[in-house]
């Protein structure tokens, strides 16, 4: 090598060797002891990963009917299961469908000083209030099913009060406008709605129908439902025969209640009619409503996938009660069933989950 390419041979290896030295340190991989550590065994799961993370919660629970009910028993199936998943105590109050009782039931459940309570709204937030008041200044989380408790829910939120079902002026209005457009019914037909305008809260369903349906011009003949065939839909069979007989041109049925609904065949034999003379609509699937749908009988039911609504009332407990979580709200009622989808279902319904 020349004397002139061994120094520019130098020169580079010279610069190559201060850039290495002005470069940043390499970082090193983090060593076995830098990593975080997994849980040890006696910390245990993290808090909601371990099994029954709810269990010595003690909450009371309202379906809302009588033991066999076809809506209320999909409603304790939910709860049930909920109570099984997540290990909670949970005593079942079943209260016939009646206000009345219902808000005597509460009375009384508060004064075994549970850590919760999961009601059905249909008594409403007037009557509620002050029992409600009582319970949150014992420490009692209080939550809703099937009926909006609007005004309590927004008072005690923060507290775990929320709910879950439909929104219930909304779900009559829409089963309203979906039965006059299936049926194809024009203005001065005639409608007969059986509901429960007088309830405070649980009318809104009711309501919402009514007004949708004098809304698309029809007459609408009204019948409340008695106490009798709140707690039992076949006691109302006489009613419903007067009804029909009274009126003969009526072309649109809706009753708004679950256990009615699956009556709506027994209803419509004992007033003489055959499958198709009489547009039936409800709400609620069960066993008996997926027949009656499959027979012609009922056209067209709002699902409140009311398995969900003891299910989730049961969770929302747990939640608050065990990790503080506020309330949640839940819209439950928001698809129709008839006889184009019903097979989709009605295996689940047959299992008392849908």
């Amino acid at each position: 090598m020349n004397k002139r390419l061994y120094w520019i041979f130098a020169a580079l290896l010279i610069a190559g060797l201060i850039l290495a030295a002005c470069q940043p340190a390499a970082t090193e991989a983090p060593t076995e002891e830098a990593m975080p550590e997994e849980p040890t065994e006696e910390e245990g799961p993290a808090p909601g990963q371990e099994d029954k993370w709810c269990s010595g919660t003690n909450i009371v629970f309202f379906p809302g009917g009588a033991p066999g009910g076809p809506f209320e028993t999909v409603v304790f199936n939910g709860a049930t299961a909920a109570a099984n998943d997540l290990g909670p105590n949970m005593e079942t109050v079943w209260s016939d469908w009646n206000p009345e009782q219902m808000i005597t039931q509460f009375s009384e459940a508060m004064a075994t000083n549970p850590d919760g309570i999961a009601v059905m709204g249909h008594p409403g937030d007037e009557a509620f209030a002050p029992l409600v008041d009582e319970a949150q200044s014992k420490g009692i989380v209080v939550t809703s099913m099937n009926t909006q408790l609007a005004d309590l829910q927004a008072q005690y939120s923060s507290n775990g009060f929320g709910y879950v079902g439909a929104i219930l002026y909304d779900a009559g209005w829409a089963l309203g406008k979906e039965s006059v457009a299936r049926a194809g019914l024009q203005a001065g037909d005639q409608a007969f709605v059986w509901g429960l305008l007088a309830q405070a809260g649980r009318g809104e369903r009711t309501k919402g129908i009514v007004d949708s349906l004098e809304d698309s011009g029809l007459e609408v003949i009204y019948q409340e439902i008695d106490d009798a065939t709140n707690a039992d839909a076949a006691a109302g069979i006489p009613v419903f025969v007067g009804v029909m007989s009274a009126n003969p041109d009526i072309k649109l049925v809706v009753t708004d209640h679950g256990n009615m609904t699956a009556t709506q065949q027994s209803y419509f034999e004992s007033a003489g009619k055959e499958p198709g003379d009489v547009f039936g609509a409800g709400f609620d699937l069960s066993a008996p409503t997926v027949e009656s749908i499959r027979g012609g009988w009922t056209d067209l039911v709002i699902d409140q996938q009311q398995f969900l609504q003891g299910y989730l009332a049961v969770l929302q407990i747990c939640l608050t009660h065990n990790y503080a979580f506020t309330g949640l709200h839940i819209d439950t009622g928001a698809g129709f069933a008839h006889a184009d989808n019903v097979e989709l279902l009605a295996e689940l319904v047959g299992e008392q989950i849908r």
